[in-house]
């Protein structure tokens, strides 16, 4: 993909505020991008475009949207930016239409993904670790608060076309040879702050400024880390609480004025992906037998919460 000029064709899967993002990214710098999302996602876009909405101002794009799946039929490189619980289902429908040698990029929170992709479509999958903060105020509309990068891995010569691919849309792209240890710091920096913000109604900057959440978080960094260990997985630059602690704060900091993806589903009265999160570390936890209350705890209350609004 490199070394040609012209564009492949891309799908978006899952096209809510990531999705509509790093597809709108695509569509800004002129790749043939078709979004697949629900009715009123596709409703609006095709009836007034696709608005981006980010601190340098608005920008409306022209895109083509649907609810059909079938429309990755032409398409080489599908972003996968579904919700974690619905990965596999998706692959499944997604797998009659796939052309040869389509790549499925998965832009999406949890450590599995590309995994049960490639059980579910026997199509090559990549996992990325994703960093974004973005909301969907309206259908249609795609807000940016901060960020906008991954790392995808490991290093090979679809992950470096990939990567050029990215970076020729205008967004940052990284390769890890320590994919997994890039998806489990993604997993720390969420299990430390999404549920904490979707139970307490708070921006990752109240969190940062509170003692009392700081202390629950150190409490699920260990938690995390201590499962990793027995794991035998290495996240890159942390190696303890302190370090830990620090990459998450840093996303807090960067992402100040952000709500969590999960707290953002919550409010919408939609499923939340906490069984990836904390529901992930608790279920691997108990497979290897290290105890985790904490995020078991916020697992637990987070599942409660959905029921409590309906979901």
């Amino acid at each position: 993909m490199s070394e040609i000029q012209e564009w492949p064709r891309i799908a978006v899967v899952g096209a809510g505020a990531v999705g509509g993002y790093f597809g709108g990214m695509f569509a800004r710098a002129g790749a043939p991008t078709v979004f697949i999302g629900r009715k009123h996602f596709a409703d609006a876009v095709n009836s007034k475009g696709l608005v981006l909405d980010k601190l340098q101002g608005q920008e409306r794009i022209s895109v083509t949207a649907t609810v059909e799946v079938s429309a990755v039929r032409d398409c080489s490189v599908i972003l996968l930016c579904v919700k974690a619980n619905d990965t596999s289902a998706v692959a499944k429908q997604m797998a009659p239409f796939l052309q040869p040698g389509a790549i499925v990029v998965c832009l999406q929170n949890g450590v599995d993904n590309a995994d049960r992709v490639r059980a579910a479509a026997n199509v090559v999958a990549v996992p990325a670790a994703v960093y974004v903060a973005v909301s969907v105020p309206e259908p249609g509309r795609v807000k940016h608060l901060a960020r906008g990068d991954l790392i995808i891995g490991p290093r090979s010569k679809v992950t470096t076309d990939l990567a050029n691919l990215f970076v020729r849309a205008g967004i940052s792209c990284g390769i890890s040879d320590n994919i997994e240890g890039e998806l489990w710091l993604k997993l720390l920096c969420n299990c430390a702050l999404n549920a904490i913000s979707a139970l307490g109604h708070a921006h990752y900057g109240e969190i940062a400024q509170n003692d009392d959440a700081k202390r629950l978080m150190e409490d699920i960094v260990d938690e995390v880390l201590a499962v990793a260990r027995k794991a035998r997985i290495v996240l890159p630059g942390v190696h303890d609480r302190a370090s830990g602690m620090a990459a998450a704060m840093e996303i807090a900091t960067q992402m100040a004025d952000a709500f969590s993806s999960t707290a953002q589903d919550l409010n919408r009265g939609r499923p939340t992906e906490i069984d990836a999160l904390n529901g992930y570390v608790a279920r691997r936890g108990a497979e290897l037998g290290v105890p985790v209350p904490v995020n078991h705890a916020l697992f637990t209350l987070v599942r409660l919460a959905e029921q409590t609004v309906g979901i």
